[in-house]
């Protein structure tokens, strides 16, 4: 069992170089998160400015600061304290970004869960990160009791939102606790939070990122791409768990004394009336939302979204149609952006009044980006290469040294797996995936990790996952699958296999198409030719037409 952060770190060796170009992000030697979001704005003149929208809620910075360092003193009074792992498993409420930031003054690290995992992955994440007690909303508490059965070092279960009897509730941690805490003198590389990220494999893999990281990428991405000031309201739906919420929701306006809107899962109208009712100025969402978004009639007479100043989106690439229909229809800019759970947040950019509808954009102020060759050198523009990066923010896998050595390569750049071309003007254009990661309305699903639970049905001999073009979410999962001897290809066969997978997985990682064939294709050494499948689909997408 790993005990100390250190331990769980890549050896030097194997860390990439991290590029500290501009003034903003050199820090001194003891940095704190927490105080730096929540204690420089409540007592730096910020302390009546509105923090939290959520529903009716209206928190100011003086009040989340209380809240903070109240929950701060019930967490150390409870054992917790500084280095100890917790597990947050809520959606986009207030309690989390107070559970973060209270955990980040007392130098805990945060391990934050997407609400829509299962026990399994829960269990593994809880394991891997070796997390002694968990936060978790009482809607979603019954897979996280799951995972607990196999996950013996998660003993302390924190419930917010709705307790039950017996249960350690979230509120009475705050309760008779005083109003002040002084945060920890942590260091700027010193561990701050854990977010995992599904790989290639399959096999989640937990991403470091120290406080220093966490504020690099609001004074660099943030403060040159997005501009921030106090009057603007930040909202979208990406989870908090994930860094692309982390960073959008919390971290970004925080950082320059904004405020952000909280709301629950995206739906077009129910976006569109936020955005129109709280006067959301920068808003955050996947492409497949503002394709959506599209799609509500009238919207431009229906809403009124003149609040919004700017549309960032990420997660997957963005079509040039899109962005010129959300353009037209709504006279707000939409910013296309290329980030990682392993960087922290987007480090590729369109910029304001530059935007190229297709391209992704140019390296955000502080990251150097190049398209390499698998040997690691630059190749000319015009040529399909890997994308690398060097930055303030850099990968940091947690007890993967092997995967930490494919991702930082060539003598320390940052090798995400995707695929670009750089133009003559230095503006990046995304090509494909390298790997088998499908991604599909702005999540990334392993094909591994989905082909293994689908193996594990007793109808199915072997199974191959590919991602298979679709207008809406870009692409979906699909599954080829070749039955044992006995059962028979069915539509009622197929979703059964499709709830098993949303039994055993997060629900958006089930196969929205699935084809029973004979045999799979194969190499001469009998791997399977997923190249072959996606090709298939990719023609037969062609031969559809739009």
């Amino acid at each position: 069992m790993i005990t100390s952060i250190e331990e769980g770190l890549p050896p030097p060796e194997l860390l990439p170089d991290r590029v500290y170009t501009l003034p903003e992000v050199r820090y001194p030697s003891r940095l704190n998160v927490a105080r730096e979001l929540v204690d420089a704005n409540a007592e730096g003149g910020c302390a009546d400015r509105p923090a939290i929208f959520f529903g009716e809620q209206v928190l100011t910075f003086g009040e989340l600061q209380k809240r903070v360092n109240r929950l701060g003193n019930g967490l150390r009074e409870m054992g917790l304290d500084r280095g100890d792992r917790v597990l947050l498993r809520m959606p986009n409420v207030p309690e989390f970004i107070i559970t973060w930031l209270a955990c980040q003054k007392l130098g805990i690290i945060t391990v934050g869960t997407m609400p829509m995992l299962r026990a399994r992955e829960l269990a593994y994440i809880a394991n891997d990160a070796g997390t002694t007690a968990a936060v978790v909303w009482g809607r979603l508490r019954e897979e996280l009791e799951k995972a607990r059965q196999a996950a013996p070092l998660l003993n302390g279960l924190i419930v917010a939102g709705e307790a039950q009897a017996g249960d350690i509730a979230w509120q009475s941690l705050l309760d008779g606790q005083p109003d002040r805490l002084t945060a920890e003198e942590t260091g700027a590389n010193e561990a701050a939070m854990i977010a995992y990220t599904s790989g290639s494999t399959g096999i989640p893999k937990g991403c470091v990122h120290f406080h220093n990281d966490i504020l690099a990428s609001a004074d660099s991405y943030a403060r040159y791409v997005l501009t921030p000031a106090e009057e603007d309201r930040f909202g979208g739906h990406p989870t908090l768990a994930f860094t692309f919420g982390t960073g959008g929701l919390l971290v970004f306006p925080f950082r320059f004394g904004a405020s952000t809107v909280l709301m629950g899962p995206f739906q077009a109208e129910t976006m569109l009336e936020t955005i129109q009712r709280y006067r959301i100025s920068v808003a955050f969402c996947a492409p497949t939302s503002y394709k959506l978004m599209l799609r509500v009639p009238d919207l431009e007479r229906r809403y009124d979204l003149r609040s919004l100043r700017l549309s960032v989106s990420a997660a997957e690439p963005l079509p040039a149609a899109t962005y010129e229909e959300w353009v037209k229809r709504t006279g707000t800019e939409l910013l296309d952006g290329i980030g990682s759970t392993e960087m922290f947040h987007i480090f590729i950019s369109s910029v304001r009044g530059k935007v190229r509808p297709g391209a992704t954009g140019v390296p955000v102020t502080g990251y150097d980006c190049r398209v390499v060759d698998e040997t690691g050198h630059e190749v000319p523009a015009g040529t399909a290469g890997l994308v690398a990066i060097k930055g303030p923010t850099g990968c940091k896998y947690w007890k993967k040294p092997d995967r930490q050595a494919e991702y930082v390569r060539f003598g320390g750049w940052n090798v995400t797996g995707d695929v670009y071309v750089r133009d003559d003007d230095g503006y990046f254009r995304y090509q494909c995936r390298s790997d088998d990661m499908i991604v599909s309305g702005g999540y990334k699903i392993p094909g591994p990790e989905v082909e293994r639970v689908l193996d594990e049905h007793p109808a199915v001999a072997e199974s191959a996952v590919v991602a298979s073009p679709d207008e809406t979410r870009g692409y979906v999962v699909k599954a080829y699958i070749v039955l044992k001897p006995g059962p028979t290809a069915s539509e009622a066969l197929a979703l059964q296999l499709q709830e098993h997978v949303k039994n055993e997985l997060a629900p958006y990682k089930y196969p929205r198409r699935i084809e029973f064939v004979e045999r799979l294709p194969r190499t001469e050494t009998g791997k399977i030719r997923r190249v072959e499948l996606r090709r298939q689909e990719l023609e037969r997408a062609r031969a559809q037409g739009p």
